[in-house]
């Protein structure tokens, strides 16, 4: 028993200094010490921390207190992505669908934006609007699911969301906006965003 509770402890020991490092070095990041954030987040990411490796490969990305690496920061996005990480995921979709480090890939972009989108990531959801709206990467046109997604990016406090939804309204018919307003509502966090609507498809 005493050796279970040895383990336990040793474990949340672990957690605790895991987590104060990332909080660290969040807030040397926060403070423009990169220097320092890199210290404390380094050894973290190498542990597998996506926390981490997602602020680890925003500098990597970014160009802050190390080289610009879009290689490096593709590598450690895509690890905290793999691992739920929404704003790495966006990042990953965004790599992909820009073709920086790895060769341009329509499906993968989609694939990574729809993640963080499902997720409430206002970036993703505005972006997966722009390609519904203009029929790219692969993407039906729909206004419907446009609408919908920049209202819930606009929600989230994204501030060209509400630009764009104002933009397409002016082309939809009452029936269109109705639904796009039900599809919204409806919509849970954590749920799957529909792939078609039923008046908006064209």
């Amino acid at each position: 028993m005493r050796k279970l509770f040895v383990a336990i402890a040793f474990a949340l020991g672990l957690h605790a200094s895991a987590h104060a490092g990332l909080t660290e070095g969040a807030a040397a990041y926060n403070a423009k010490n990169y220097a320092l954030a890199l210290k404390e987040i380094v050894p973290l990411a190498k542990a597998g921390n996506p926390d981490a490796e997602q602020l680890l490969g925003l500098m990597y990305y970014m160009g802050r207190g190390v080289a610009r690496d879009y290689k490096l920061a593709f590598e450690w996005s895509h690890k905290a992505a793999q691992q739920g990480r929404a704003d790495a995921q966006y990042v990953t979709g965004a790599m992909y669908y820009k073709g920086n480090a790895v060769p341009a890939d329509e499906k993968q972009a989609v694939y990574w934006f729809r993640k963080a989108a499902e997720q409430g990531h206002a970036d993703a959801q505005y972006a997966l609007g722009l390609l519904y709206r203009y029929h790219v990467a692969g993407m039906p046109q729909d206004v419907v699911i446009a609408y919908m997604l920049w209202n819930l990016s606009a929600a989230n406090g994204h501030a060209n969301a509400a630009n764009q939804r104002a933009a397409v309204a002016k082309q939809m018919s009452q029936e269109q906006i109705e639904e796009a307003q039900a599809l919204s509502r409806n919509w849970k966090v954590g749920t799957p965003l529909p792939g078609q609507s039923k008046t908006g498809a064209q």
